[in-house]
C-alpha cells in the first residue's frame, strides 16, 4: 500500500472521515464564540482526482465517486450537505466518472466550513506538502499552515487560545507502532486540554492491532470516547483496507444520534463485498 495520500484520496475512508469532521465542525459553530481546528496531518490540502496518482489506484470511485450523485433521503441528504457542499465547490463544472475532479483534504474542508472568527491551525511534516499547503492557504488570515511534526503539536499547540475546538489527528500510518502513538500522543494531549474535541483516524488492516488499539483506549483513562468502525469488505488471507475507523474523544451529544442516519446510507453505498458492517461502540463513558 502506497501511503502517499494522492493514491487514496476521496477513497471510502476519506469519505466517512469527513463526514464525521464536517459533521464536528457544524456542532462548533451553533456558538457564536470562535473555535480552532488543529489538523495534525494535514497533507496539500486538495487533491487532483484526474492525476496519475489517483488514477493509478481508482480508490476514489469507490468513495466519492458513488456518493457524489446519489440519491438521499432528506434527513441523511441534511447531515450531508455540509460537506458535499465543499465537494461540489472545487466541481462547479463537474468531473468525470462521478461528477468529482478534484477533491479536498481534511483542512480545505474544515476551512470552507468555519466563519470569520474561526481558526485553523494545519500541521504537516513533510517539506513538499507543507509548500503546497502554504500556496493553497497563501493569504488567508485565518489559517496558519506550520511545517511541523504532528505528534509534537500535540504539545506545543495545546491549549489553542480560543479554548474551543476540534484536534483531527489522522497519521499516515507508514512506520511501525503508529498505533501506539495515537494512544500516547492522545492521553498528554487531553492531559494539557481536557475539554477538547478529539478525532483519531485509524486503518481496519490489521485486526489483531486494532483490538489492541482499543482495549488500550479503554485502559487510558479518558472518560468519554465514542469509536467508530466502518468496514466495506471482511478479512482475507491477503491483508487490505478492509474498513477505517475514528475515535472521537468529547463528542458532541448530537453526533451519535446523526451518524445512525448517515452510516447506514453511507455503507449501502460504499460496501464492497459481504459480510461488511459498521458499528458505533463507547470505548468509556455514556453507554460503555
Amino acid at each position: 500500500m502506497n501511503y502517499r495520500h494522492a493514491y487514496h484520496a476521496g477513497n471510502f475512508a476519506d469519505v466517512v472521515k469527513h463526514v464525521v469532521l464536517s459533521r464536528l465542525v457544524e456542532y462548533l459553530k451553533q456558538k457564536d464564540k470562535a473555535f480552532r481546528v488543529i489538523d495534525t496531518h494535514a497533507g496539500i490540502g486538495r487533491y487532483d482526482l484526474s492525476s496519475t496518482e489517483a488514477q493509478k489506484t481508482g480508490e476514489w470511485q469507490g468513495g466519492i465517486g458513488r456518493l457524489i450523485d446519489a440519491p438521499l433521503d432528506a434527513k441523511a441528504a441534511a447531515l450531508l450537505a455540509p460537506y458535499l457542499d465543499v465537494v461540489r465547490s472545487l466541481n462547479p463544472q463537474g468531473g468525470p466518472e462521478g461528477g468529482v475532479k478534484k477533491y479536498p483534504g481534511s483542512p480545505l474542508i474544515a476551512r470552507q466550513l468555519m466563519r470569520k472568527q474561526d481558526r485553523l491551525s494545519a500541521v504537516e511534516l513533510h517539506q513538499d506538502d507543507a509548500a503546497k499547503l502554504k500556496t493553497l492557504f497563501a493569504g488567508d488570515f485565518q489559517t496558519r499552515v506550520i511545517e511541523l511534526d504532528g505528534w509534537l503539536a500535540l504539545g506545543a499547540h495545546l491549549p489553542p487560545k480560543e479554548k474551543r475546538g476540534l484536534v483531527l489527528i489522522d497519521p499516515p500510518f507508514e512506520e511501525e507502532g503508529e498505533f501506539g502513538r495515537l494512544v500516547d500522543g492522545l492521553q498528554r494531549a487531553h492531559k494539557r486540554w481536557p475539554g477538547g474535541i478529539y478525532a483519531l483516524w485509524y486503518p481496519v488492516k490489521n485486526r489483531k492491532a486494532v483490538i489492541a488499539f482499543r482495549k488500550a483506549l479503554k485502559q487510558s483513562g479518558i472518560p468519554k470516547l465514542l469509536d467508530i468502525d466502518f468496514e466495506i469488505k471482511p478479512a482475507s488471507a491477503e491483508p487490505g483496507l478492509d474498513g477505517s475507523g475514528m475515535v472521537v474523544v468529547n463528542p458532541p451529544f448530537t453526533l451519535e444520534g446523526e451518524l445512525r442516519i448517515v452510516l447506514p446510507v453511507l455503507h449501502r453505498l460504499l460496501v464492497v463485498e459481504k459480510p461488511a458492517d459498521w458499528r458505533m461502540e463507547w470505548l468509556s463513558g455514556e453507554a460503555a
